[in-house]
């Protein structure tokens, strides 16, 4: 008796379509606002599918120097990752997701002041976490996901 020979045909259906499948997966896409120079050790923003990650945001301004108010900083981190989210065609709000992270856990009143003025309802999750010590000077620094 021959063996019937469909199997061999169902491992190149399969090779054929993982093979697809893969070459048709998603790329990631770098989000680089204008004038900011490429390069570092993160990306700004990273867009795929439809979604978009930005990485921590700090209070600093484009001459690296954070604010004197603790509110002027927040709303330098959140002017911050607006840059990111209009390179990416986004606004806030197609924001989802934010983590913030704060240095102190006494800022989190005049934190939410600030947060809540920029982010209207129905407003993303949120997590807020307390850390120790942030890279640099700064006393906040935040990180979205946005959809589309």
């Amino acid at each position: 008796m021959q063996k019937p020979h469909w199997h061999k045909w169902t491992a190149a259906l399969l090779f054929a379509t993982i093979a697809t499948g893969s070459a048709m997966a998603a790329q990631k896409q770098i989000v680089r606002p204008s004038g900011t120079a490429p390069g570092g050790n993160f990306s700004p923003g990273i867009l795929i599918e439809g979604t978009l990650y930005i990485s921590g945001q700090a209070g600093e301004d484009k001459n690296g120097k954070i604010p004197a108010s603790f509110e002027a900083e927040v709303k330098q981190a959140l002017d911050n990752i607006d840059v990111v989210l209009k390179a990416a065609g986004l606004t806030a709000s197609d924001v989802v997701s934010v983590q913030a992270y704060l240095t102190d856990g006494a800022l989190f009143q005049r934190f939410n002041a600030v947060y809540t003025a920029y982010f209207k309802d129905p407003r993303p999750t949120r997590t807020t976490v307390v850390v120790a010590k942030l890279v640099g000077d700064g006393h906040i620094e935040i990180t979205v996901t946005a959809r589309k």
